[in-house]
C-alpha cells in the first residue's frame, strides 16, 4: 500500500452542494432557498427561541424570585466538631487558620459560618462572620470566646 492509494471509507464523505450554478444543476437561481421570505435573505433566519410569532416559552413561563442587592451570601460552613478536632485548647480560630487546617478553601475566607453540629471539650477563640445560636452556646459553655467579623471588601456580598 502506498500513500496515494489511501482513500476515505466508503460513504464517509459527501460532495459539497454547489449553489447558484444554473438551472440544470437543480440548485440554480434561488439556490434552494425558495422565493423571498426571511430565510432567503442575506444574513436571514430567525433568532434562537423564535417560535414563528407564537408567544415564546421564555415569556409563557412565570417569573420567579427576587434577590436584592446582587444576591445572597454563600457561607463556607464549619461545624463545632471540626474545630474541636483540628484546633488545640486556647488557640485562635480565624479565617486564615481555617484555610491552613483545610476546613475552608482560600477563596471562601470572606464569609464563614460556624454551625453547632458536634461537641467541643476545650476553650477556643473563634473569629468568623456568622455563628449559629447552638454553636455559640457550645463554644461559650466550653469557656471559649466568639468574635463576629464583618464581611471582607471584595469578597462575597453580605
Amino acid at each position: 500500500m502506498r500513500l496515494e492509494d489511501l482513500r476515505p471509507a466508503k460513504g464517509s464523505t459527501k460532495k459539497r452542494k454547489r449553489l447558484g450554478r444554473g438551472p440544470a444543476s437543480g440548485t440554480g437561481k434561488t439556490s434552494g432557498k425558495g422565493h423571498k421570505g426571511l430565510n432567503a435573505r442575506s444574513g436571514g433566519g430567525s433568532r434562537p427561541g423564535f417560535e414563528g410569532g407564537q408567544m415564546p416559552l421564555y415569556r409563557r413561563l412565570p417569573k420567579r424570585g427576587f434577590l436584592p442587592h446582587g444576591g445572597k451570601t454563600e457561607y463556607a460552613v464549619v461545624n463545632v466538631k471540626d474545630l474541636a478536632a483540628r484546633f488545640a485548647a486556647g488557640s485562635v480560630v480565624d479565617p486564615d487558620g481555617l484555610v491552613e487546617a483545610g476546613l475552608v478553601k482560600r477563596g471562601e475566607r470572606g464569609a464563614i459560618k460556624v454551625l453547632g453540629d458536634g461537641e467541643v471539650g476545650h476553650a477556643l477563640t473563634v473569629k468568623v462572620h456568622r455563628v449559629s445560636e447552638s454553636a455559640k452556646q457550645k463554644l461559650e459553655a466550653a469557656g471559649g470566646r466568639i468574635e463576629v467579623l464583618s464581611a471582607k471588601a471584595g469578597g462575597p456580598a453580605s
